[in-house]
């Protein structure tokens, strides 16, 4: 007489601190990443946001720093934080941008400084305007 018991279960790995234990159990699900990316000028908007706190709260204190810290030229530090004299509403529109799903980005860093350096909010609207509709 055979005396086998089956029990089916199924089991995943689960990081507890430094160990993987086995968990009983379906692995957790991953939520689907969404199409496209994010465009360049609106991962600039977000890293010249981010700039300003670490200087705020005086992580570093200068572009110098940053730039030495980020490998990159104190110009290009000043251009990407020349998109915080925008007007509010304008940077808003460009973190929340849409993805981009193929090809290049409509939209460049460039194209924004003369925008930026402009210290009127309503013209910085019009230009913003006139850019978006191309």
């Amino acid at each position: 007489m055979n005396d086998e018991i089956q029990v089916g279960a199924t089991f995943h790995k689960k990081r507890v601190g430094k160990h993987i234990a086995m968990v009983e159990g379906p692995p957790p699900t991953v939520p689907e990443r969404p199409k496209g990316r994010l465009p360049r000028i609106t991962r600039y908007m977000a890293l010249a946001i981010y700039y300003e706190d670490l200087i705020r709260q005086g992580h570093v204190h200068d572009y110098a720093e940053i730039a030495m810290l980020g490998h990159v030229t104190r110009a290009r530090v000043t251009q990407i934080m020349n998109l915080r004299l925008l007007a509010p509403d304008i940077q808003e529109e460009l973190i929340t941008l849409a993805r981009v799903i193929q090809g290049r980005d409509s939209l460049s860093l460039r194209q924004f400084q003369t925008i930026a350096l402009d210290n009127d909010w309503r013209s910085q609207r019009k230009q913003w305007r006139a850019l978006a509709v191309t």
